[in-house]
């Protein structure tokens, strides 16, 4: 049997997609993004479109091998945190077991996506798996653990940036640098509707250690990333489509800041942030494919 309770009625495929998290399509999205905006600048805007659906694919199936193992990390943690108590490994509507067997498979399907990559690209998809699986540990042991995921965000970068042009270049380690930011800020923001259960149970989090100066850090955060993509479009002579684009995401960022330095905001505040991110990020996304060509 693969749940663990017998009255659960919820057919088993619904429960692994909710142990994938694919039922929640903004966590998805926001990882996809950043490999997006590499591709498509390294490609100058018009990258193969093979490869673009092998990227797609791949961070689909990396962020839910990902979950999992952050699942599998925090299956005795989870059912004592509101947001996530009903998840399937928290509520034992499936078992350790069938976890890890999903998992294995998601790894497997973004292997097998990896092989289609050259040498470099792949090698670099083997480095992010380490960074991957210890994450959910480091929320015992790191006082900011965003970073550790922010560094997995930024392997897409990497990668989807190498598949094109078979090299790293300068505006590569840009766009790292301002995917970095903003995943430190956005994941902040999110992190920021656990505080009280984090701290209860007492693992880290970004929003933890800035306690009270958490809006501000996330303000510098999302600076640096208007800062680094601005570099960005200086450097590889963007055109005004993605500059007026930065601008409407600044606009954004600035608004969520302002937002962020209220009081008492409601913790739905804060998942209502986080996916706001993932139109901004989008909206990038739009202005450097048109700005590129």
């Amino acid at each position: 049997m693969l749940t663990t309770k017998e009255h659960n009625t919820e057919p088993i495929w619904l429960v692994i997609i909710r142990l994938l998290r694919w039922h929640k399509p903004a966590g998805r999205l926001i990882l996809m993004i950043p490999a997006l905006w590499a591709v498509f600048l390294a490609g100058s805007g018009k990258p193969p479109l093979p490869l673009v659906g092998v990227i797609i694919l791949g961070t689909l199936a990396t962020s839910g091998a990902g979950c999992i193992v952050n699942d599998l990390w925090d299956q005795d943690i989870d059912p004592q945190v509101e947001r996530t108590r009903d998840r399937p490994l928290a509520s034992r509507a499936l078992s350790v077991k069938a976890g890890i067997v999903v998992a294995i498979v998601a790894m497997a399907c973004a292997a097998v996506l990896a092989f289609y990559l050259n040498v470099l690209s792949f090698w670099l998809c083997v480095a992010a798996v380490p960074v991957i699986l210890l994450y959910p540990g480091a929320k015992r042991v790191f006082p900011i653990p965003q970073l550790v995921l922010s560094i997995a965000w930024g392997f897409g970068v990497l990668i989807s940036w190498s598949a094109v042009t078979h090299n790293l270049s300068f505006p590569t380690w840009l766009l790292w640098g301002a995917s970095v930011m903003w995943a430190l800020g956005f994941d902040t923001v999110y992190a920021m509707s656990d505080k009280e259960d984090d701290s209860r149970i007492g693992v880290n989090s970004s929003a933890l250690f800035f306690g009270d100066f958490a809006p501000i850090a996330i303000g510098i955060f999302f600076a640096s990333t208007v800062f680094l993509l601005s570099w960005l479009g200086l450097v590889m002579h963007l055109h005004l489509t993605f500059w007026i684009s930065l601008v409407i995401a600044t606009a954004g960022w600035i608004w969520q800041f302002t937002r962020l330095r209220q009081q008492d905001l409601p913790n739905s505040a804060y998942g209502e942030m986080f996916r706001q991110n993932v139109w901004i990020g989008f909206i990038v996304l739009a202005g450097m494919i048109v700005g590129s060509l």
